[in-house]
């Protein structure tokens, strides 16, 4: 007879390492994807609640939407160049946190502007009444998500660069 070596192969599609494991992994798609479900459901679930059903459309469309979109631009940022810059690494971890925070509030603040100005100039605004909507979904969603996915990032960054600095040593 021969042994079979057991192999977990999930492991290596999701990056999923064992439970002892120090290594983090920053996989945007699932950031992304948790970005719309986490706020859609608890929104969702806050809609059923209080038998509102505007709440209920925009936990699907709005919110689920704009933190999912966050999420990706913000993943894709963090990905990129600015990423690697000096101080996003090396300034404390709050304080990175919250410059992010204030600028995804800050660019959902600023799509809401443009979202309800151009609607409203294009569609007269008794059609849409999930424009109204968008003053508090987008900047909220905005900050939740970007919170989320830079405190994520930052742990996952500040790991495997304190375990590549203490192979170098």
């Amino acid at each position: 007879m021969y042994k079979m070596k057991y192999t977990n192969q999930t492991d290596d599609v999701y990056g999923i390492k064992a439970a002892g494991s120090k290594k983090k992994t920053f996989v945007l798609w699932r950031e992304v994807v948790m970005a719309y479900a986490a706020p859609a459901i608890m929104a969702g679930i806050g809609g059923l609640v209080t038998a509102d059903r505007s709440l209920q459309i925009g936990a699907l469309t709005t919110i689920g939407g704009a933190s999912a979109l966050m999420a990706l631009m913000i993943g894709l940022l963090l990905r990129s160049r600015v990423g690697h810059i000096r101080w996003v690494i090396g300034a404390p971890h709050l304080v990175v946190v919250g410059v992010f925070a204030l600028a995804g509030s800050s660019f959902g603040l600023c799509a809401a502007w443009m979202t309800s100005g151009l609607l409203e100039f294009m569609i007269p605004s008794n059609h849409l009444a999930w424009v109204g909507r968008v003053w508090i979904d987008f900047p909220l969603s905005g900050f939740l998500a970007s919170t989320i996915v830079t405190w994520r990032w930052r742990l996952a960054a500040t790991t495997n660069f304190s375990s590549k600095r203490r192979r170098k040593k």
